[in-house]
């Protein structure tokens, strides 16, 4: 329950902090990505703000021996860029150009009941299920 309540009240934070920002509005996400036309630095600066927060804290947090809530950490081994990898960088990358979403804000976003980001969501609801049925078992 505890793990449960963590993740809640931090997806909560995330969320927020999304809304709060205006990452939530597709409309200013394809503004950043105009870099020829009527460009917004916005998501540049959240971007810079999430950073400078996270590294200092994800290599404090790394010199403990273990998680709060875990009985250790576990951190990806893959070193390799391979072609699932590049195929789902360009499959996110196009998705989020064309729909000024991503994962976060979509989810976020879903407080609003607009339809393209109930769109987007039930779109990515699918492709993850279809990547869970064509990857096979683990």
């Amino acid at each position: 329950m505890r793990t449960w309540l963590t993740a809640f009240g931090t997806g909560g934070l995330f969320g927020f902090g999304l809304a709060w920002s205006g990452m939530t509005n597709p409309a200013r996400v394809l503004a950043f990505l105009d870099i020829t036309g009527d460009f917004d630095p916005t998501l540049a600066l959240v971007m810079a703000g999430a950073l400078a927060v996270t590294f200092p804290a994800f290599a404090w947090i790394l010199k403990r021996p273990r998680p709060l809530l875990a009985p250790a950490f576990r951190l990806p081994t893959a070193t390799r860029i391979d072609g699932p990898l590049i195929g789902g960088a360009a499959l996110f990358g196009l998705g989020w150009g064309l729909a000024g979403l991503c994962p976060g804000p979509a989810v976020a976003g879903l407080v609003t009941g607009a339809p393209p980001v109930l769109l987007f969501c039930a779109a990515m609801l699918a492709g993850q299920w279809l990547a869970g049925r064509l990857s096979g078992p683990r």
